[in-house]
Formats: structure tokens, sequence, C-alpha cells
């Protein structure tokens, strides 16, 4: 990874400006002008913008840039950078041998004068990274949390210079990550989507970019689709019924598949969920993707790759936690059922008070959260290690202490708990570190333990070190 000396927001401002070859326009929407105004504070802002401009009523933006159903939304930005992207090589066609063009569009809310709102944004960059080059888009949204309205747009204006000098300047996707909260902290502003595309970042992987969003602190969670395409949480999951599998998915085995499957077809039988706004997410954490403390991103992405292959949509989060992870959704899906799929081990975990020790009210604090309003764990049985004895909730509250089993039958009495008793029970057998064992050696049998798919990507791929016949095929692997 490349080193970079960190510069001050002024000092990048400036670089930026006695930059020759950089030029273009800014439009923002909803914040005022605080990027643009960095730059005409620190001087020279002639040598780098061409035009500023805020339609700040709804009507002049329409008729700008196009009719749009909301104002702070991804759309709305890519349709500001389309039109000012386009307007610089038609009216200075005299510079395009020689400039690097770019186009900077925000539409942002911020804090309302009852602060009744979440402040937040979409943000885009529109940029060559050469003369007569092709175009390079960067997006990213953002969460402003500052509770002074003034003090969100001087983030934003911040946020927006560290932007556009790391996408002219720094090489390293990573760096340009890292870059963003420069002169912030993760306690102002949060960055929980992150796109970077185009010709001269053909080999960047948004998978790996949204890990690395929540690898570096920028935010707690971020999410990409069985396409790959990375999502922003809080609109995929808005006002829907979500239904969360956390796994390790080393690899997804039909285990897996039957955990997602059965439970679904439980949590569709809730009175209280909507099918039609039913969201499957599969979950990884930091936790589960780490060894050693170290985080093998070629393995991440090689899981990434399998769980996609299936149609299913990814959830990478730091919420080691269950009750943090139900806190974190509870805000998004705004009062909406969401169901938590568990293993019964998983479940022994949870009700280990000791887990709770660093937490004033304990278990019964973290289980305000787990258990709130409308939410439910789905539990999946185990055989019991060395037998064909299946253990399920009933065996469970026999095995607590004395102490939880009142508030395990609470949990039972009120439906916060639920055995998946249509669990395919032939294949309990099947142990994830086992397989990728079988994997790896190279021994035969591991196929009939994972979901044909599944088989099928690690052979064409080489994922998880499967050893590959035609070494042509490595080009296949992902790009990591």
């Amino acid at each position: 990874m490349e080193e970079i000396k960190k510069l001050t927001t002024q000092e990048k401002a400036l670089r930026i400006n006695l930059s020759k070859s950089t030029y273009g326009s800014f439009a923002e929407i909803g914040a005022g002008q605080e990027v643009a105004a960095n730059f005409f504070k620190v001087g020279g802002a002639s040598g780098t913008i061409a035009k500023t401009m805020s339609a700040y009523d709804m009507k002049f933006s329409d008729a700008i840039y196009g009719v749009c159903d909301r104002y702070v939304c991804e759309d709305r930005l890519i349709q500001m950078l389309n039109h000012e992207y386009r307007l610089l090589p038609e009216r200075l066609p005299h510079r395009i041998n020689d400039t690097r063009f770019f186009a900077f569009a925000d539409t942002v809310e911020i804090l309302n004068f009852e602060r009744t709102n979440q402040g937040h944004g979409w943000i885009g960059l529109r940029f060559q990274l050469r003369p007569e080059g092709g175009h390079n888009d960067c997006v990213l949204h953002v969460k402003l949390h500052d509770n002074d309205p003034l003090q969100q747009q001087m983030s934003l204006g911040i946020l927006g210079v560290n932007m556009i000098y790391g996408c002219m300047f720094i090489k390293d996707p990573e760096l340009i990550i890292t870059s963003l909260l420069d002169g912030l902290t993760s306690r102002r502003m949060e960055v929980d989507m992150f796109r970077l595309s185009g010709p001269d970042f053909a080999s960047v992987d948004n998978r790996l970019m949204a890990l690395k969003l929540v690898k570096n602190g920028l935010t707690k969670a971020a999410m990409f689709g069985p396409d790959g395409t990375v999502m922003q949480p809080s609109e995929a999951l808005y006002k829907k019924n979500v239904l969360v599998l956390r796994g390790r998915f080393r690899p997804v085995t039909h285990v897996n598949v039957d955990m997602l499957l059965a439970s679904r077809r439980h949590f569709k039988r809730e009175p209280d969920v909507d099918k039609s706004r039913m969201v499957v997410v599969t979950e990884l954490t930091l936790n589960d993707l780490s060894s050693e403390g170290q985080i093998n991103e070629k393995d991440f992405l090689h899981r990434a790759e399998i769980i996609c292959s299936l149609g299913q949509t990814v959830l990478v989060s730091n919420y080691f936690e269950y009750y943090r992870l139900v806190e974190y959704l509870s805000k998004i899906t705004k009062g909406k059922k969401i169901g938590l799929v568990l293993g019964i081990y998983a479940l022994q975990k949870i009700f280990e008070e000791k887990t709770y020790e660093n937490i004033r009210g304990g278990i019964l604090e973290s289980f305000a959260s787990l258990f709130g309003t409308n939410v439910k764990l789905y539990i999946y049985p185990s055989l019991r290690p060395g037998s064909e004895q299946l253990f399920t909730l009933s065996d469970f509250e026999k095995e607590l202490p004395v102490n939880l089993r009142a508030l395990f039958r609470y949990l039972m009495d009120n439906n916060k708990l639920e055995d998946i008793r249509n669990a395919n029970v032939s294949n309990l057998h099947i142990i994830s570190d086992n397989v990728l064992a079988m994997i790896r050696k190279g021994e035969p049998g591991w196929e009939k333990f994972v979901p044909s798919k599944v088989e099928d990507a690690i052979k064409e791929n080489g994922l998880f070190d499967y050893p590959l016949s035609n070494p042509a095929s490595a080009s296949q692997q992902v790009s990591v």
C-alpha cells in the first residue's frame, strides 16, 4: 500500500487549485456550497472551479436535472453528475487536450430546525485521471452525526475536499477510503456506502471496498447485492421485514442453505410479516472474517462470490453481539419484524452471563435490545456431540442455570424463540471446517456436502485453494 503524507483540508484544496490540469464544476443541493467554499477560501480557485451552483428550489432543480421522486437519493445524484460533466467539454472544448475534467455533486439533508431528522446525503465525483481519458465515478453515502446544522455543513465541506483530492491524487483505493475522514471522525460522519468505477479502476471489486469501510471504522455495516453491486443499508432495508442468517460460510454447505430456507418458511408465516416487503440477508462479521487478528481479503471474496452465486444479499458488519445488530436494524426497519436465524449452540453463548460483564445492566440490558419489539429468534437444531440425538429448545431449557430458566420461559411464552421444526436433520453431520479441509487437500467427496452452484464456483474459480486442473482458469479467479 502506498504511503501518503496527511495534509490538512486547506493544503489539499490549495494543491488542487494549483494543479493546472484539474478543472471542473460543483453542484451542491441542501447544505449550501460548503465544498466549493473551501477552494475559494485558500485562494487560486480560478485554476480549479469552472462553475458552482445550488439549485435549492425543487422546481429549479427539476428544470435543470429532470424530475425525480426524491431529492436526496442516488438517482438525483447521478442526474446531477450526468448533466454537469457533459457541459464541461461542450463549453470548454479548448481545454480538452490538457485538462482533467471533473464534476462534483452532492444532495444532502442536514438537521432541520426541530432536529427531528437524521442528517445524510449522497456525494459523487465524476473525473478523469488524464486529459481525454475516460471518466470514472466515485459515489458514496454519508450519515451526519453532528448535533448542529452548521457543524454538519462544515464536515460535509471537509469530506468533499478529501474526496476530490483522494480520487485525483491517490492511486490506492483503500487509501482513498481511509483519507475520506481526514480532519473528521466517525463520530461526526459515517460513510456506509462507497463505489468506485471506471476504466482506471476496472480491477476494483466494490464488495471488497464495502469490507474496507467496516474494517477501517468508517461505518459499522455495509451491504452488497447478489450481483456484487454495493447497496446503502438504510435504503435497502427501510421499513422492510428483515431475516438475517449470520455465519462464516467457509464454504456454504447444505446446512447453511437449509437454515435459510427453513427459517424463511417460518418467518413468512408470521402474521406481522409483509411478504412483499421481506428481505433475507446473510451476514459476515469482522470477527468471523479474521484469523489471528488479520482479515484475509482473498478469503472474504471467495465467501462473497459463493454467497452471491446463491442469489443472496450480504451484510458485512462489526456488530459482534447480536443485540447490537438488532439495535442497528431496528433503527432502519422502523418497527417492522426482524428475524435472526441461529444454531442452538450460538444461543448457548447468548445466554452466558459472563458475556455481559462489562454492561451495566448485564444480561437483562442486552436482552432488552435483542428481544425488543418485533424481534424473534429462529433456532436451528444440532446433533449432540458423538450421538444422533437432536438438541432443541426443550433440551436447552433443561440445561440452563436455574436463575435463567424463568427468563428463558418468559421469552418462549412471548413468542420470542422458536424451534425450526422442519429442518433437514440428515445434513446435521456436515461440518464446514471439515469440508474446507477436504477442498484444500483435494480430497474427493466434499462435493456432496455443498449445493451444486457452490461446487461449480469453487471448481471454476479455484476458491478456498482448490487445486485447479487447468492453470488458465486462474484468470477467472476473483480480483482482489
